[in-house]
């Protein structure tokens, strides 16, 4: 499935293939070609052969400053694109460019140096050294490549009081609660500077509560960071937290990429619907997708809550709950560019994305 940005991506991912099995360059290749080039074709070739198509023909791009979910359910081969992405295995077929970069021509010695100045990773097993503090585990890219131990000490302090372990610097891994842990993860990864973070399932082996305050903490930094992200997950409502766009994966493949409201309003089939069918649609519609324009706007509207055409249902319910008549939208100049129902809003803010059948129209 091919996605497309008007501007310059940060990460260009075109045609790739992870295929695990004997051969899997030679048998890939010989698949595509008795296909015709139809991806899901030569998936079927390749696994009537015994090999597994773990990643098939996965093609988007992420922007610069993007934080892009990529999603589904064990097995749909998420984490394995993440691998590829990073080059932690080495992919079948295709291209990887990251910051104009193609890495899969790169160097053992290239990949390494971009590791620990561009790419930042994180996964959902810590992976702390238990013998050292929380400043030296957050520090340990630096003192590899080189940095005194003063100086990368001085640095870390800072992204160690971004995630929230101030006062926490000499304390072990054994000292530290799972969240605890799992911020000097994120912390360490953040060290070497990086412009690109690649994050797999980071908080899925903690409690609800303690996962819910790590993603209002991550969307924190989030903010004071200009990072493009690729985030791996399985659960559709952190992916709707926190994403600026979700690529949803089944059995290898890219089935949708959208933004969130696009993914719970405009399922393309039931598999997406499916992931979110309990999701309220008024966390996620716009108010433009059921205003009134032109000719059914009333002359005379008094009552204007300050609605924006790209407010949540939810959001402008809030704002409109004790009026009764039709109210003004305004865009983002303040024009007046249609009206809406505070009843119409209260009755759509409360439905079910499973209302919504795959492909409808906002």
């Amino acid at each position: 499935m091919t996605d497309t940005l008007s501007t310059p991506p940060a990460i260009s991912c075109k045609g790739v293939w992870q295929v695990f099995g004997q051969n899997a360059e030679q048998q890939l290749a010989e698949a595509l070609k008795q296909s015709g080039g139809a991806p899901r074709g030569a998936a079927d070739l390749l696994r009537e052969k015994g090999l597994i198509p773990a990643v098939q023909d996965a093609t988007f791009d992420v922007a610069e400053g993007e934080l892009f979910v990529i999603m589904g359910l064990s097995g749909s081969g998420k984490s394995t694109l993440i691998r590829s992405l990073s080059r932690l295995q080495e992919s079948t077929a295709g291209e990887i460019n990251i910051e104009g970069e193609d890495i899969l021509r790169a160097s053992k010695a290239r990949m390494t140096e971009l590791r620990r100045s561009t790419l930042g990773m994180v996964f959902q097993h810590f992976g702390l050294f238990p013998h050292m503090s929380v400043i030296d585990n957050v520090a340990f890219p630096l003192k590899v490549s080189g940095m005194g131990r003063s100086a990368r000490h001085e640095k870390v302090r800072e992204i160690i009081k971004m995630v929230g372990l101030a006062g926490r610097e000499d304390a072990f891994p054994r000292e530290l609660s799972g969240g605890q842990r799992q911020r000097v993860g994120i912390a360490r990864s953040l060290a070497g500077d990086c412009s690109v973070w690649f994050l797999d399932e980071p908080f899925s082996a903690l409690d609800p509560l303690i996962r819910r305050q790590l993603q209002d903490e991550f969307l924190e930094i989030r903010a004071r960071l200009n990072t493009t992200i690729v985030f791996i997950t399985h659960d559709i409502t952190e992916a709707l937290k926190l994403a600026d766009r979700i690529a949803i994966m089944k059995d290898g493949e890219i089935v949708q990429i959208g933004t969130p409201a696009e993914i719970v309003l405009n399922p393309v089939n039931d598999y997406v619907a499916e992931f979110s069918k309990d999701v309220a649609t008024g966390r996620h519609a716009r108010v433009a997708s059921v205003m009134k324009t032109g000719a059914d706007m009333p002359a005379d509207m008094a009552q204007d809550p300050g609605l924006r055409s790209d407010m949540t249902l939810e959001a402008a319910l809030a704002a409109c709950v004790s009026l009764y008549g039709p109210v003004p939208v305004r865009d983002a100049n303040g024009a007046v560019v249609g009206t809406v129902s505070p009843h119409e809003l209260s009755v759509r803010t409360l439905e079910g994305a499973d209302q919504h059948q795959p492909g409808a129209q906002e």
